[in-house]
Order: C-alpha cells, then sequence, then structure tokens
C-alpha cells in the first residue's frame, strides 16, 4: 500500500526534474503514463550506458520505473484529443515544456479543467511563467551558476568547476514531487503559487533575487473519489 494508490498521474516531463518527480509519485503508489515522442531525443532517458542485453539506458530504467509509456505526437489533432480523454480519468498532470507550450498545443490548465474540473496541474519550468527569466533556458548548471553555489566549487586560478552530480534538477524534482502529489488528500481550490527556490543560497552571497524557482498550478480537487 501507498501513500498515493489509486491516483493517476498523467506526465509530460523530459530530462531529469520531471521524470524525477514523477518517480517519486510511482514509488508511493501513483499510476504514472508518461506521454512520450518516438521522435524526439530525450538526453537523459537516451544517455548511456545500456544495460548489458537490452536496449533500455541506466537512466531510462532508473527514471521510468513503475511507470507506462504513451506515444503521441502533440502536435496532431487526433493525438490531443486522445489525451483529453485520458484526462476525464486521471487526477494530476506533470508537464515540464517552456511556458506557453502546453496552451498551444490545447493542453493548458485552463484548457484540461474544462475536461475535468477536479485535475491537478503542475507546471515544471525554471523560472516561472512570467517574468524576464521566463523564456530562458533552464538547467542546472544554470541553476548553480544563478544561486551562486558554483562560486562554492573550484578554485581561484581556474573559476568555477562542475558538480559531478544535477544537485538542482534532482531538488527540483523532490520539491515538485509533493506540490503535485501530496495536495491530494486534502481539500484545495484553483490557486497558482510558486515554489521556493530550488537550491539554497543562505551561504551564496551572490545570489540575485530571480535565482530559479518553479511554478504549479493546481486546480480544484475534493478528497472524496466518489463526488
Amino acid at each position: 500500500m501507498g501513500a498515493l494508490d489509486g491516483y493517476k498521474v498523467l506526465d509530460f516531463t523530459t530530462l531529469l526534474p520531471g521524470p524525477y518527480a514523477t518517480m517519486t509519485l510511482a514509488d508511493l503508489g501513483a499510476e504514472v503514463l508518461k506521454v512520450s515522442s518516438k521522435d524526439k531525443y530525450d538526453l537523459v532517458v537516451n544517455w548511456p550506458p545500456v544495460i548489458e542485453g537490452t536496449q533500455v539506458t541506466g537512466a531510462q530504467a532508473w527514471l521510468g520505473r513503475g511507470k507506462k509509456t504513451i506515444h503521441l505526437n502533440l502536435k496532431k489533432p487526433e493525438a490531443v484529443e486522445a489525451v483529453k480523454k485520458l484526462v476525464m480519468d486521471y487526477d494530476i498532470i506533470v508537464e515540464q515544456f517552456r511556458p506557453g507550450v502546453m496552451e498551444k498545443l490545447g493542453l493548458s490548465y485552463e484548457q484540461l479543467r474544462e475536461v475535468n474540473p477536479r485535475i491537478i496541474y503542475c507546471s515544471i519550468t525554471g523560472y516561472g511563467q512570467n517574468g524576464p527569466l521566463a523564456m530562458r533556458a533552464g538547467h542546472d548548471i544554470n541553476y548553480m551558476a544563478r544561486s551562486g553555489i558554483a562560486a562554492s566549487a573550484g578554485r581561484k586560478q581556474g573559476g568555477p568547476s562542475l558538480y559531478n552530480f544535477q544537485i538542482a534538477d534532482v531538488a527540483g524534482g523532490a520539491l515538485k514531487a509533493p506540490a503535485a502529489g501530496y495536495v491530494v488528500p486534502a481539500e484545495c481550490c484553483a490557486v497558482e503559487t510558486r515554489a521556493a527556490p530550488l537550491v539554497n543560497t543562505s551561504s551564496a552571497p551572490y545570489a540575485p533575487p530571480e535565482a530559479a524557482a518553479a511554478e504549479v498550478s493546481v486546480g480544484t480537487f475534493c478528497p472524496s473519489r466518489e463526488e
């Protein structure tokens, strides 16, 4: 038995933060269906090494555990209609596109709550849905640099050095899991909020005020599934 047994998650994420978040939801018992494109290369999922005797990478086995996958080309109207039919029976959506992409596809929170008013909609972005940095590239190295943490690595002569692990990506994914999943048992109304910064900047004197954050849209959800 898991805390999220019986709840269904539609996963539109790629790379590391989103897949890590939905992996956590699956570990907690949620049924996770990943919406993927056969033609789109995923730098994390498709990155070697490949498990011997299979066509599955180590990252794919790790991040994809407990999940099912459906392949859809979301640029085709019939694929969008298929998603809307799925949404009627799902509780949570997690997406990780740049701001505005899901709206262009016809799959924004406002568009999908017309199909299922009880849907919980979690949007993971680097710097929120609006503001001067909204459309900037958002990757682990960007967050570590902007937070000032990169300044704590390396030496004076050579400058900052890269960490051997995606600290901000994993921290971001870990924060998004409770944002998407732990609100399920409680009543909530439609809100849009911004999570805390992905990385701890308390010891980083050069951290700018617009350090990386993620935005979450939560639809109205009642605790009783029978209503």
